[in-house]
């Protein structure tokens, strides 16, 4: 009998939802960042909810403080990549019988941090004892039907954009999990990016009125994976010709005899916005993006077909569909 570890979280989603009847016109198919429902003639309701889990999503060293605030990240980022704000959270709390008061406390005063952060609150929830800790956030908003930027609009000529480089959570992972050091120059930043990670959500407001975007999608899940799902999604392919990757993932592949592709690929958890852009709206974009405080980084254009490449002044090479995944792990 097949396990859930042999055949990850993806195809656990897809046999769980075969199982739910489908709500008729469903504004939001299974499978993007966020869910919706009709609130009336002109407005929906979109709805997230994510969980973070002790075992699996708190790396050593990340305070209990930081993990809640985490785990507001996870779920505020989805609503970044779809243009919606989230105006309130119910949080559910498994919480292990021997955590301290002191702990407890940390947690929620880490939730209340991150939902201020980005403009939200939390207005409820459940505790219950559990063998793990784990933060369950259940997210709220109102958009206009019509507004929400799915994973389904990219067409060939699109550029690809992303709002941050890539890279150094995957090396913050290999110092903090597979024991590898890094220089003194960039420990701090590497180390910042694991701990305390933002949601890219003024960007992707601001986007969300400029008409510009086409498909977009948060990169929880690594630069890699948020590709393929948006070639899978719109039925595109990509060329990557400018890679974004960040100096100090450059810095310590070179330290320790690394692939920097890799790093900047196959990691996850940075919390950007990977974007397909109407090239005849991109002034448009990019100047939103500059007026929400942050930058939009052109690194290639959406083709035809399916396949998604790389391309560098050294090689071309196929970007293969990786990234973290629950109940594998990386693969």
């Amino acid at each position: 009998m097949a396990l859930c570890r042999h055949i990850g979280e993806r195809k656990v989603i897809e046999i769980l939802t075969g199982k739910f009847d489908r709500l008729p016109n469903m504004p939001i198919p299974f499978g993007d960042d966020v869910s919706a429902y009709p609130l009336d003639e002109e407005r929906l309701i979109i709805l997230k909810t994510d969980m973070l889990v002790g075992g699996t999503d708190i790396p050593p060293g990340m305070s209990l403080w930081q993990a809640a605030r985490k785990a507001v990240v996870m779920n505020v980022s989805d609503f970044a990549a779809k243009g919606v704000k989230p105006l309130c959270m119910l949080v559910s709390l498994g919480l292990p019988r021997n955590l301290t008061v002191k702990g407890l406390e940390e947690i929620g005063e880490g939730l209340n941090a991150g939902a201020r952060e980005y403009g939200s609150y939390i207005v409820g929830g459940d505790t219950n004892e559990a063998s793990d800790l784990v933060i369950s956030l259940s997210v709220f908003g109102i958009a206009k039907k019509g507004t929400v930027i799915t994973r389904r609009g990219a067409k060939p000529g699109d550029i690809v954009a992303v709002t941050g480089l890539f890279g150094k959570t995957s090396a913050g992972l290999k110092m903090l999990l597979e024991g590898f050091e890094a220089s003194r120059e960039i420990r701090q930043s590497i180390l910042e990016a694991i701990y305390m990670p933002k949601a890219r959500l003024d960007e992707g407001l601001s986007l969300a009125l400029t008409d510009a975007v086409t498909a977009s999608i948060d990169s929880s899940d690594g630069l890699a994976w948020s590709l393929h799902e948006i070639s899978v999604s719109s039925n595109v392919g990509f060329l990557v010709d400018n890679p974004p990757l960040a100096p100090e993932a450059k810095m310590f592949a070179d330290e320790h005899g690394l692939d920097p592709l890799e790093l900047m690929l196959y990691g996850g958890e940075e919390y950007e916005l990977v974007l397909t852009i109407n090239p005849l709206l991109w002034s448009r974009a990019e100047d939103a993006v500059k007026g929400a405080g942050g930058r939009l980084i052109p690194i290639g254009r959406v083709t035809a077909g399916n396949l998604i490449m790389i391309e560098t002044q050294n090689e071309r090479r196929l970007v293969a569909p990786r990234g973290w995944e629950h109940f594998k792990g990386a693969k």
